[in-house]
């Protein structure tokens, strides 16, 4: 039993590391073939870092390469994280930054000839929200902003992580706008807006479901009805309604989105005057929908 569940650690290890890496490399790979061709600047260190290749084209060839930029502003971080923080964070962070890193070397900078900076946007925030994404479920990270982020709120408890981390990519965009002008800084607001859009999707779940509540003093025959011929589990609530001050139950069933209408159905033709309420649901666990990982 010891051996199999030190195997099973091993498998969820190595599968959050090919995550992190999968994911870095889709970072990397937003950066250097739409990014940094379209001076687009998203924020982070990879944002700055598309300023200052910029700036040093005139004085090296080709300018300081995104990914040695990316180094020199990461080693100070996790000296100071070291510092703060321990060994035990240091190397929980460590694999992502390197992972991207090495990823921002590998992959070539290519210019795929987007003339459309609305849809070189677009793409590059797709690419780079699931990137992000990826890394993130797997409560990891890339070093960066994100890590001067957590470093900050180390200090600065009133300040939540997110607001911190708007505060220092927004000086980034600026940063860009002043450089690049204008336009580009709008259009890379906008692959902000998508990559922080499909990243929470992914944090989030993709699995959506519906929620439904019936009230209805035929609650009984609603509920076998909906276990029976639906082959779905129902939950009864008291609840008190307060015009009449009686007591009812009212019931709770979660569906597939395809399964909600069926359940509309049962409702309204056993109890035309039931009143059922129905909502989304981003992501539900347990049988009959995703299965918990053992």
């Amino acid at each position: 039993m010891t051996n199999k569940k030190i195997k099973n650690k091993n498998i969820l290890l190595l599968r959050k590391y090919l995550i992190i890496a999968v994911g870095s490399f889709l970072m990397a790979l937003s950066v250097n073939i739409i990014y940094e061709p379209m001076e687009l600047v998203t924020g982070g260190v990879s944002g700055l870092a598309i300023v200052v290749k910029y700036w040093t084209e005139p004085l090296f060839n080709g300018g300081i390469p995104i990914w040695l930029f990316t180094v020199v502003c990461n080693v100070p971080l996790y000296l100071l994280a070291l510092k703060m923080k321990g060994i035990k964070f240091l190397l929980s962070n460590l694999f992502g930054t390197v992972a991207f890193i090495l990823s921002l070397m590998v992959i070539p900078i290519y210019d795929l000839k987007l003339d459309d900076f609305l849809l070189a946007s677009i793409l590059g925030g797709v690419i780079g929200g699931i990137g992000i994404g990826m890394v993130f479920s797997v409560q990891a990270s890339t070093g960066g902003t994100d890590l001067l982020a957590t470093l900050l709120h180390f200090r600065n408890r009133h300040l939540s992580v997110p607001r911190i981390l708007i505060f220092i990519d927004g000086i980034i965009i600026f940063i860009g706008a002043i450089v690049f002008g204008l336009g580009n800084a709008l259009y890379a607001t906008i692959s902000v807006f998508i990559t922080a859009k499909i990243s929470d999707s992914i944090l989030e779940g993709l699995k959506f479901a519906k929620m439904a509540y019936i009230i209805s003093d035929d609650y009984s025959r609603i509920a076998d009805a909906i276990m029976h011929n639906m082959d779905r589990g129902v939950t009864g609530v008291s609840a008190t309604g307060m015009y009449s001050n009686r007591d009812k139950k009212m019931l709770f069933c979660v569906v597939s989105k395809n399964e909600i209408v069926k359940i509309i159905e049962i409702a309204q033709k056993i109890d035309p005057k039931s009143f059922v309420i129905v909502s989304d649901v981003r992501e539900v666990m347990g049988e009959g929908f995703i299965e918990y990982r053992q």
